[in-house]
């Protein structure tokens, strides 16, 4: 460890890997550069976004047999949202990172890249891409984003406007980062998907501190209203920086100390959800809250609810409403393997291509982990294993998998304390509605009377069907008069 004044204020700066160029002062902000036999000061780094992630510089953990330490953060954000890159020293010397993006993590450490390597401009989305590890890989995200704040001692120099270009790549459960920040020759970054869990961490937040800090910007907390209309906004502070205004449907940007108006919406009637914004339940003995709500629609037509819950520590799930009933689904860290041209196989089991459409946001209210918006599409694939449900989303910066599993409305009501659902009115209690009624009577007599004399009618027909018509006439009239007083 190496311990430098700062050149800003005086205050000790303290480099624990010796591989770390850059640390920022954790007194007055100031970004402080190792350089041979001095440091120098580059100028104030912009304030972290508390958010709602459990980490913290001092957290610490396992990866694969490597105990490891945080010491540095940078915050990035993209077109669509913001993810952390939080700097690990690992205590055999070594340096990784630890991607944490709504809720879902991977560790990464540095590699050689290969003997070959696609073009930034090249990659595509979705399809199979050789990387130069001896197998192919999917490309999972492709995006060019901007670092906005950082915190604690990093490896490179860095500063607000810092920009990263990156592709990233999964095969099961494996991860791959391609970086192409500082030029056309990528840097190879491999790992896996993980959870806090699994990586044994110790020294996270609690959810008293989290809450206490989200949303922050050192001592300024933003006020949680709509600029444009006024109304309050059911949303967790910290959890998310792209919110959909309920009242007015302005989508507000809240990622910086004064939220702003991206897009002004038309002002709308209140939406009503079988599940209100802002619920709070318990799912999987987690307490989660409703953050937002949205409705898409397919090529078809067809509707659906999804319900996006949060809890700190287990992250982003959802809740889905159809026609045929609840579904619930979690985003996928190990994807499926292709068995076929029709099916892909996971743990063993070969889900079958079901479906195949286009699903196009009709209309998002309430708080979201990445900017969402009416009109927004992505390509689907639902493929079937029993009650078990996998699903692809495909659009031209994302590719995810998610897995669902069907859930009785008796036990989303009991998760959020609905109450009993609402009573049915199904074609059998219509039925009795109408047999109680006089003309629903009448109708029963008619058709008890033409049945008795059916066989008359047809073997003289021109000589009973007038008083037939006549009979039938004087009965249904009387009841059809008074229905309509």
């Amino acid at each position: 460890m190496q311990i430098v004044s700062c050149p800003s204020c005086g205050a000790p700066v303290e480099f624990k890997s010796h591989a770390s160029v850059q640390a920022v002062c954790e007194f007055c902000r100031a970004t402080v550069v190792k350089e041979a036999g001095a440091v120098r000061d580059l100028g104030r780094m912009a304030d972290v976004l508390e958010d709602y992630s459990p980490i913290q510089l001092g957290s610490a953990g396992t990866f694969g047999q490597r105990a490891f330490t945080v010491v540095g953060r940078i915050q990035l954000r993209y077109d669509a949202g913001i993810w952390n890159e939080w700097f690990l020293l690992f205590d055999d010397g070594g340096d990784g990172w630890l991607g944490d993006s709504a809720g879902r993590y991977v560790v990464t450490v540095e590699r050689e890249p290969g003997a070959a390597w696609p073009a930034f401009d090249a990659i595509a989305v979705g399809r199979e891409t050789d990387i130069g590890l001896g197998r192919a890989f999917i490309a999972a995200e492709k995006r060019t984003a901007r670092c906005i704040c950082g915190q604690g001692e990093l490896p490179f120099r860095v500063g607000a406007g810092w920009e990263a270009r990156v592709a990233d790549f999964r095969r099961g459960g494996d991860f791959v980062t391609l970086d192409y920040s500082d030029g056309e020759t990528p840097q190879l970054y491999a790992g896996a998907a993980v959870t806090l869990d699994g990586l044994q961490c110790q020294l996270l937040r609690d959810d008293e501190a989290i809450r206490a800090s989200a949303g922050r910007y050192r001592g300024r907390v933003d006020a949680l209203s709509c600029p444009q209309c006024g109304t309050a906004i059911a949303w967790v502070p910290g959890v998310t920086a792209n919110l959909v205004c309920q009242h007015c449907r302005s989508l507000l940007d809240a990622s910086t100390p004064a939220v702003a108006v991206l897009a002004i919406g038309e002002q709308a009637q209140q939406q009503r959800f079988t599940i209100p914004l802002g619920s709070k339940g318990t799912v999987g003995g987690r307490e989660v809250r409703v953050l937002g709500a949205m409705r898409r629609s397919d090529d078809e037509g067809e509707t659906w609810t999804e319900y996006l819950l949060h809890n700190p520590r287990a992250g982003f799930s959802w809740l889905v409403e159809t026609g045929d009933g609840w579904w619930r689904a979690d985003v996928m860290d190990t994807w499926p393997g292709t068995a076929g041209a029709v099916a892909v196989r996971l743990d063993g089991a070969a889900f079958t291509l079901m479906y195949q459409y286009r699903a196009r946001v009709e209309l998002a209210l309430g708080a979201f982990h990445w900017r969402v918006r009416a009109g927004d599409t992505v390509q689907v694939s639902e493929y079937r294993h029993g009650q078990a449900s996998l699903s692809s989303e495909l659009n031209a910066e994302e590719y995810t998998w998610s897995r669902s599993s069907r859930v009785a409305a008796d036990q989303v009501r009991a998760w959020f304390g609905l109450g009993a659902a609402p009573a049915r009115r199904d074609a059998s209690r219509a039925a009795m509605r109408e047999q109680a009624s006089p003309l629903g009577q009448s109708r029963g007599f008619l058709l008890w009377l033409f049945g008795l004399n059916a066989i008359p009618l047809l073997l003289h027909f021109r000589a009973a069907a007038p008083w037939v018509l006549v009979g039938m006439l004087a009965l249904a009239l009387p009841p059809f008069l008074f229905r309509h007083e």
